[in-house]
């Protein structure tokens, strides 16, 4: 059977082009082996502008481009769907920039025995930017910030006004044990899921705010360039690998507010500790701290985080002046800096007589 379903598209420097496997003759009888593939190319000039002439038609005897092998067919098969990639060659994009690259198929299982040819799909065809090299990763506590530079050449000459970059992220699977890499290559992860656009930028940096702690990311960057009639996706960049950590401490808490509490019945004179709830959403408790001295750091008082803003604390000298500070920590054990710190103090004579 023949193919009818052939589809091209330039991504980056490439023609990507995709068909259906055939799985059966005309005489609809199952084939034994998957058949041998022909990939046919031409270049077709474009309509001169004004001109009322035709389109030009595909050649009638068109080019045979590469020829897939009978038993190399898995390598460029996933489910039956066939994905080949032509990469233009510098001369191809020089001579033929605003071309239409024209594309067909046949597959045969024998010398004598071929299908007829599979539908045409045409593309036109630009020279695109290189792949951006050095894509870098900064984690902050609100986010993921990519930055790169722009791509300064095509393979004929300089880049293209960028129009825009499209952002790209996946995460890596769970059960990935990396190979090795080849000589010379960089190591590819294992992705748990394709690549998918995440946003756009005009110009770099682009700074991703929905992650989270602990789960490894993988980003690309795509630059698009603007020509008359197509906007053209460069390849991927190269690939980032980043865990963002919550090293961040939260804020300092704020308004803390120290009040003396005179003696009621049996109840000793104490100091009560209040300040503003952390507008921070991972906070797990807050730290008291008290001293007596500027200079020298404070002791913390509660054995165990207090999970509202307020604290008593019924073990104060009267006569004694102390130095208060408030801390907050969250999820991930990272504790804030101090607080202002706020005075407080039992006067001798509040306390009740024995």
């Amino acid at each position: 059977m023949a193919i009818s379903d052939l589809v091209a598209g330039q991504h980056g420097n490439d023609v990507i082009l995709t068909f259906t496997l055939p799985q059966e003759t005309v005489t609809h009888h199952q084939l034994k082996q998957a058949p041998e593939i022909e990939i046919y190319r031409d270049f077709l000039p474009p309509p001169v502008a004004g001109s009322s002439a035709p389109a030009p038609a595909s050649p009638a005897t068109p080019t045979l481009l590469f020829v897939i092998p009978s038993a190399m067919v898995g390598q460029y098969t996933t489910k039956n769907h066939v994905r080949y990639a032509d990469s233009l060659a510098a001369d191809d994009l020089a001579h033929h920039t605003g071309w239409l690259a024209m594309y067909g198929a046949r597959t045969r299982v024998s010398a004598k025995r071929s299908s007829a040819d599979s539908n045409h799909a045409g593309v036109r065809i630009y020279p695109a930017p290189g792949p951006i090299e050095d894509v870098q990763a900064e984690v902050t506590h609100h986010g993921i910030i990519l930055r790169w530079t722009p791509p300064q050449k095509t393979p004929v000459g300089p880049a293209p006004a960028i129009a825009a970059y499209r952002i790209y992220r996946s995460e890596v699977a769970a059960d990935a044990t990396p190979a090795p890499p080849a000589a010379g290559q960089a190591q590819t992860p294992k992705l748990k899921m394709p690549l998918a656009r995440i946003g756009d930028t005009q110009d770099p940096p682009f700074q991703n705010t929905q992650v989270e702690f602990g789960t490894t990311y993988v980003y690309s960057v795509r630059s698009l360039s603007q020509y008359p009639d197509v906007l053209l996706e460069s390849a991927d960049s190269n690939l980032v690998v980043v865990t963002p950590r919550d090293t961040f401490p939260p804020s300092a808490p704020q308004d803390l507010v120290v009040v003396l509490v005179p003696v009621q019945g049996q109840e000793p004179a104490h100091l009560d500790l209040s300040w503003a709830i952390s507008p921070e959403t991972d906070i797990a408790g807050y730290n008291v701290y008290r001293g007596e001295q500027e200079s020298a750091p404070g002791t913390r008082l509660n054995p165990e985080l207090l999970l509202t803003p307020a604290f008593r604390d019924m073990n104060v000298v009267p006569g004694h002046r102390y130095l208060y500070t408030v801390t907050a920590v969250d999820r991930a054990g990272n504790e804030s800096p101090a607080s202002a710190a706020a005075s407080g103090g039992v006067p001798v004579e509040s306390q009740p007589n024995p």
